[in-house]
């Protein structure tokens, strides 16, 4: 997927102010407008022109957009950073005008997606507006699924100065993350959003959820996985071993002759909820070094008294 570097498309600088990002689009379209210009190439030009107005326009993906840094080239392979938009809140009136199946691959995995089809209410042109619904995806840890919490996080906001210029205001606000929620769920603060106009009810704020990458946990789905290692000889004789849970540490039976990647299931130890998911260990046969002569001994005693070939089924 090519990166597309809107400011150049409009032929402007990155400090551009709002007024001239619209100068410089309505240009371009005049210039390239298909029922004006029949030249070959105009058409992609005038679509070109329309996405890159879409984001530069909206201060809020503006800012987004922004971050992601000014040394990415034009037509350079670009596949969005993990969480690249993390903590950036992002209005749901006025997203997504026009076609979006006209809009090209890299605008959609920028702003595609939930977001721009995500829950609120456009705002209303009356002296009595309902202000507008605001969106960000926030990350947590699994933890906080499993036990709920209440966190202080900190939010992008981004808005116009006098001057025109896009600026990104931080505020914290506090947030109690319900016990069971799941990755891609969204938490709903009322009257969070933009104020509303005269006395029009402020928008809400709908926080998505992600989970922050776990050392030792990996998720699916309200289901939890866990490379589990065992000693070789917990395999071949089965037995109880401890195998952590994001809740706490409980017993785990293994079975005799247990393999390496057997799936072992703990009902309802994933994340909680009415249908709580379940936690998998994944058997990982963990095989102890021959370390000193003694270790050396033991493992020349077992090749010689086990009847063992690995590679029987492969004829060797």
């Amino acid at each position: 997927m090519d990166y597309k570097d809107y400011y150049e498309i409009l032929g402007l600088e990155r400090s551009a102010t709002q007024d001239e990002i619209k100068r410089a689009y309505r240009k371009l379209a005049r210039k390239y407008h298909p029922d004006v210009n029949k030249e070959a190439g105009a058409e992609t030009k005038f679509k070109e022109a329309g996405e890159a107005y879409e984001v530069l326009k909206d201060p809020e993906k503006r800012a987004a957009y922004d971050q992601l840094g000014a040394n990415w080239q034009a037509g350079q392979d670009f596949r969005p950073p993990p969480g690249w938009d993390q903590g950036f809140e992002f209005s749901s009136a006025g997203q997504g005008q026009g076609d979006a199946s006209a809009f090209s691959d890299f605008f959609e995995s920028l702003f595609g997606g939930a977001r721009a089809s995500g829950p609120g209410r456009q705002a209303r042109h009356e002296f009595h507006a309902h202000g507008q619904d605001h969106h960000a995806r926030i990350v947590i840890d699994l933890r906080d699924a499993y036990e709920g919490a209440t966190r202080v996080i900190s939010l992008h906001a981004p808005e116009v100065d006098a001057a025109g210029h896009v600026t990104v205001r931080d505020r914290s606000i506090k947030v109690k993350i319900p016990k069971g929620i799941a990755e891609g769920q969204h938490i709903r603060l009322a009257g969070q959003g933009t104020p509303g106009v005269g006395q029009g009810q402020a928008g809400d704020l709908y926080l998505e959820i992600e989970f922050r990458p776990d050392p030792v946990f990996s998720v699916d789905g309200r289901d939890v996985y866990i490379d589990l290692p065992i000693a070789p000889w917990e395999a071949a004789l089965g037995g109880k071993v401890k195998c952590p849970t994001p809740s706490g540490t409980v017993d785990l039976k293994v079975p005799a002759n247990a393999r390496t990647g057997q799936k072992l299931r703990l009902k309802g130890r994933g994340i909680p909820g009415k249908a709580a998911g379940d936690l998998y260990a994944v058997l990982q046969i963990a095989v102890p070094p021959a370390q000193s002569a003694k270790d050396r001994e033991f493992y020349e005693r077992m090749a010689r008294e086990m009847d063992f070939n690995p590679r029987a089924k492969l004829g060797g």
